[in-house]
């Protein structure tokens, strides 16, 4: 794997525990080391946090917040001495123009000659009042980077869209898990019984149990599956409530890790995540399962593909996708096949951190400091 020979330095708003094993892993490929500063979320966000990273090293940050919805700003205190105290060969930071401290961390690392790039989901273009003010203003703040990276084909589209160049642009598909190391579970050509589709998740609104239990009972009786819903939150007792009305034989056994999980996603045909989110999709894959998921703001729009599964408009259409994909066992198990693939060759972890190293040594060639 390729190395960063310098020191390098990625600002978050907060650093959530699905992150902890990427930056460590960048860590591992930067001679210089890596830091990361980040702060804390408000209370009522529910974001869980770390601050324990195993060769990377975290800063925590005062995140001051201010104003809510799409008036939201985050101002990071300490950004600055960070800098000066860490002094970093390059600068990662979220491209996110509601953060206030960034245009002086870019100005600080712009005045020692050094490059910064831009972390990002893409930039969708605005609507509404001023639209065309805030595309000026998103363009402007954008072209203060050396380059960006950012989750998919969609995301570089957009940033594309705003004049920033091309050739400038990486994508870096995101990663939530290695690459799988033990082979694909065994999936005979007929069901076993039933179909088992599985989700797994926080019990959440946002990730839209309630339809998957209605697009279950919408199915002819003979494609009923048995529906597993792994996962625990605020939204259990009312989605148990539910399904006793609407589909009684849904099982719900709570939050499981480890060997138990293994042991759900080995048994199930098929992956179904509703809603927005889905850390468990890319682990879901690495069993063999295709996927049907709720389109969402791009950041699978590589991973789960006709190939392997299917992005859905609107919770509407799931009862017709979930119809479509147990009528035909033999292509879904092609499908799975495809899945653990993607997730082998494609987009993990190692993956994600040799895009990373790639696109900050093109822009600090030579020697460093």
């Amino acid at each position: 794997m390729a190395r960063y020979p310098g020191k390098l330095a990625i600002q978050q708003r907060v650093l959530t525990p699905y992150r902890v094993a990427f930056f460590d892993a960048l860590a591992a490929a930067c001679n210089g080391g890596l830091g990361i500063f980040a702060g804390l979320a408000r209370p009522e966000e529910s974001i869980a946090t770390s601050e324990v990273l195993n060769v990377a090293k975290f800063t925590p940050a005062h995140n001051l917040h201010f104003l809510r919805g799409p008036l939201y700003l985050c101002y990071q205190r300490g950004l600055l001495s960070w800098l000066t105290d860490y002094d970093p060969d390059a600068l990662i930071v979220e491209a996110n123009p509601r953060y206030l401290s960034t245009p002086a961390a870019v100005r600080w690392m712009k005045q020692r000659g050094r490059p910064v790039i831009g972390w990002g989901l893409g930039a969708a273009p605005p609507a509404g009042p001023l639209s065309g003010f805030r595309k000026s203003q998103r363009a402007s703040f954008l072209h203060r980077f050396d380059a960006l990276i950012t989750y998919s084909r969609r995301g570089a589209d957009e940033y594309a869209a705003l004049g920033f160049p091309a050739d400038k642009i990486v994508v870096a598909p995101n990663a939530a898990a290695p690459r799988p190391t033990a082979p694909m579970p065994f999936r005979a050509r007929t069901f076993n019984g039933k179909p088992s589709v599985l989700f797994v998740g926080r019990l959440q609104k946002r990730k839209r149990v309630n339809d998957l239990l209605q697009a279950c009972a919408a199915l002819p009786e003979a494609l009923q599956p048995r529906l597993v819903i792994v996962g625990d939150g605020s939204e259990r007792t009312s989605l148990e409530s539910l399904a006793k009305t609407v589909y009684p034989s849904a099982e719900f056994p709570g939050a499981r890790h480890g060997a138990e999980l293994a042991r759900g996603f080995s048994a199930a045909d098929l992956f179904v995540l509703p809603g927005t989110g889905g850390l468990a999709v890319q682990e879901a894959m690495s069993y063999g399962l295709p996927v049907i998921m709720g389109r969402g703001d791009g950041t699978n729009d590589d991973l789960v593909r006709p190939a392997n599964g299917w992005q859905m408009p609107g919770p509407e259409k799931l009862a017709e996708v979930l119809r479509e994909a147990l009528s035909d066992v033999s292509r879904l198990r092609a499908m799975g096949r495809e899945s653990y693939r993607i997730v082998t060759e494609e987009i993990n972890l190692e993956r994600m951190v040799e895009i990373f190293i790639k696109a900050v040594t093109l822009l600090t060639p030579g020697e460093n400091r």
